[in-house]
């Protein structure tokens, strides 16, 4: 449970300090009160750019008396103790700090609290581009393989060279060690994907996600289709051979044709078979909130300590059956669970674990 968050120039707000009396906490109250904010800041507690996915630059509160930083701190009930902020020397990177110390690596922080959330611009992940649903995939991914981020930043470092490389006419050996390393990070991070998908399919096939449509979950990848047919070594050796052969049209088209950030993330209703996209508003919502629940409780049952869930507006788009079915989930789940509504009322379902504040009315330090 958390048990303490403080924020510092953060957003909206100048400072804040909050000891949640509850393991689940709903936070209802007009737009433009903070409430998003707030689940924002709990959400960049793990490596990544947080929900909205914003410029770390950005996240500083804005005035003439603001310090043009910004820094999140947050302490849980076994003592962990979990801090980020805006680096000093450079205003779009952050730096984390582990109970009290300089982490390794961000990944070290990754394995010691995982957050799972759901916003408003979620709803268009059907609909979204390619690339949309692939940084949706690649959050699921991170919560359980903190090291994954490191995969595509390795990937797409050598991929960005190798283009520079083929534009200036670079030496063959040159070309071959950065096409070595593209196939080898290519091929570990499509791996942990689709480790990701087989597991979360088992989960939401064994129930995790009801009462929420099951889905089953794929993806369109050249490399994920090699890897069900070949080990990882001998798909390294293709990816290989098929980077050198496609120098001259990569060269041309000032891109990279086959990789990671190629693949598309497809989801489609598991009894009928139908993609998400042909689904009704609400209907791509209820699985949506399918996926999330079913990922939570699949990070719960590996690691044996839950995530934290954070839903920003889950109601939206939600009929009174879908909204009983949510709280009926959120009661009975373990989760330390933040949620953000317009109306308390609409939060009647919830039993007695679970408590309402008004965003405006938390006291700021």
């Amino acid at each position: 449970m958390l048990t303490r968050l403080t924020l510092t120039d953060f957003r909206s707000y100048a400072g804040l300090r909050f000891a949640p009396p509850a393991r689940k906490a709903v936070f209802a109250g007009p737009n433009g009160t903070g409430k998003t904010n707030l689940l924002e800041a709990l959400s960049l507690l793990v490596p990544g750019r947080g929900l909205r996915g914003a410029r770390f630059s950005e996240l500083a509160r804005r005035g003439p008396e603001a310090s043009g930083s910004w820094a999140v701190a947050a302490r849980f009930e076994d003592g962990l103790e979990i801090g980020t902020g805006m680096a000093e020397a450079a205003p779009d990177r952050r730096e984390f700090r582990l109970n009290g110390s300089k982490p390794r690596s961000q990944a070290e922080v990754g394995e010691m609290l995982a957050a799972v959330w759901l916003t408003p611009q979620m709803d268009r992940l059907f609909t979204d581009t390619a690339s949309g649903r692939r940084k949706f995939l690649d959050r699921l991914v991170l919560a359980l393989e903190p090291g994954h981020a490191r995969e595509i930043a390795a990937f797409e470092a050598a991929s960005a060279q190798r283009n520079r490389l083929l534009a200036e006419g670079g030496e063959a050996a040159w070309l071959a060690g950065l096409e070595d390393a593209m196939a080898r990070h290519a091929v570990a991070a499509t791996a942990a994907r689709v480790a990701l998908l087989l597991r979360l399919n088992a989960a939401i096939a064994a129930g995790a996600a009801d009462p929420f449509p099951r889905v089953a979950l794929a993806m369109g990848c050249f490399i994920a289709g090699r890897l069900a047919a070949s080990p990882a070594v001998a798909v390294e050796d293709d990816l290989r051979a098929a980077y050198e052969a496609a120098r001259m049209p990569d060269a041309a088209a000032k891109s990279t044709a086959i990789g990671p950030h190629k693949a598309d993330f497809l989801i489609s209703d598991a009894a009928s078979a139908r993609p998400a996209g042909f689904s009704s508003t609400g209907q791509q919502k209820a699985m949506l909130l399918g996926i999330v629940l079913g990922h939570a409780a699949m990070i719960l049952a590996a690691r044996g300590t839950a995530p934290l869930l954070l839903l920003d507006e889950p109601l939206v788009h939600l009929d009174a059956a879908r909204r009983s079915a949510l709280f009926a989930a959120l009661n009975a789940a373990p989760y330390t669970a933040w949620i953000t509504g317009t109306d308390a009322e609409h939060f009647a379902g919830l039993d007695a674990a679970c408590y309402s504040i008004r965003a405006f009315s938390i006291e700021p330090l």
